[in-house]
């Protein structure tokens, strides 16, 4: 889409835009809460460890553990897992993300597909009827069955919806949103489980990094790239890898993509603010070595590219919504 084409379908564009790069963000976000309490519950039958040290690091990778602490006092496997699924004061929830998806789902009816509104539609009202906490032999369906069904979401938006800018701005949340969280994960989970020398190469040492890569589904592809589990191929393989479609450096070279598209801007070249800085972190990744990044700090590294992900967030809002707004303003009063 070339400038005064962009400019024409911004009135339009802006409002699609919102909602359909909202309801990939909210989609991808349930999706990865579900997958980190299934993966835990897993852990908790193969190495049990003090609630504390078990179920904490959750409410830790969600960023909401003052929210927690002040509601819920101490992590327990209940309490957590109401907070992080069932607790519509969490906006973070899944059951919040879900009625936020379905309400921007709603407002773009008449661009999304029909089975896009059904699939949204379904996962919201079957957490919905839940109400509570499943029974504990429930547990690992439920969220299993949550984690499918934002599977099953995604196929059928690529099937069903035109490749156009509204795609690409959906695919722009749901990219960044997940990169977003497997660097939260790695960030909280390196550190907490970073082995003390008498614990590597054993067997705890290994279902403790299997448990980092099952929570986002890359257990059997790190084994096919490295074979044996080490923390600094962790690392490579959730933040410098091209080809993994949840490492950081492969969403943001996706969200790269669907942002120029959406521009028509020649990547490598910028019109607005948030090419330049989504260039910026793409080209970084791309030059980044894991061992300097380890030696220089890997939590300061994983912030740095939140904080950076922060500011495209705010950058794309700025010139694709708040202009929006601006031109309407301007039209009015003239």
């Amino acid at each position: 889409m070339n400038q005064r084409a962009l400019n024409v379908a911004l009135p339009s564009l802006s409002r699609v835009a919102d909602s359909v790069y909202w309801l990939g963000r909210y989609i991808e976000r349930a999706e990865n809460v579900a997958r980190y309490i299934e993966v835990n519950l897993n852990l908790q039958m193969d190495l049990p460890l003090s609630p504390q040290h078990q179920w904490q690091p959750l409410i830790d990778i969600s960023g909401e553990t003052e929210d927690f602490q002040k509601r819920y006092g101490l992590a327990g496997q209940g309490n957590v897992i109401h907070y992080l699924a069932y607790d519509i004061e969490n906006p973070n929830s899944i059951i919040s993300c879900l009625r936020f998806a379905r309400e921007n789902a709603r407002s773009v009816r008449e661009t999304i597909s029909s089975e896009m509104w059904t699939q949204v539609n379904s996962m919201y009202l079957q957490i919905q009827s839940q109400n509570t906490t499943p029974e504990p032999e429930r547990l690992l369906d439920t969220f299993r069955e949550i984690r499918l069904g934002s599977h099953l979401f995604q196929g059928v938006t690529d099937a069903t919806m035109t490749h156009n800018e509204a795609w690409h701005f959906l695919r722009l949340g749901r990219k960044l949103e997940r990169a977003d969280k497997t660097s939260r994960i790695l960030d909280v989970k390196y550190f907490m489980l970073l082995p003390s020398p008498q614990d590597v190469g054993t067997p705890i040492d290994d279902i403790h990094w299997s448990a980092v890569l099952k929570s986002v589904s890359g257990f059997e592809m790190y084994r096919k790239k490295y074979g044996r589990i080490t923390p600094r191929e962790v690392v490579d393989f959730l933040v410098m890898d091209r080809d993994f479609p949840r490492a950081v450096h492969y969403c943001i070279c996706c969200a790269n993509e669907s942002l120029h598209a959406i521009t028509g801007t020649a990547i490598g070249y910028f019109q607005y603010r948030s090419e330049q800085l989504m260039g910026q972190l793409a080209s970084d990744l791309d030059y980044a070595s894991t061992d300097a990044v380890i030696n220089g700090g890997l939590h300061e590294y994983l912030d740095g590219l939140q904080g950076k992900m922060n500011v495209i967030d705010t950058a794309m809002r700025e010139d694709f919504i708040a202009r929006k707004k601006k031109n309407q303003t301007q039209s009015q009063s003239q």
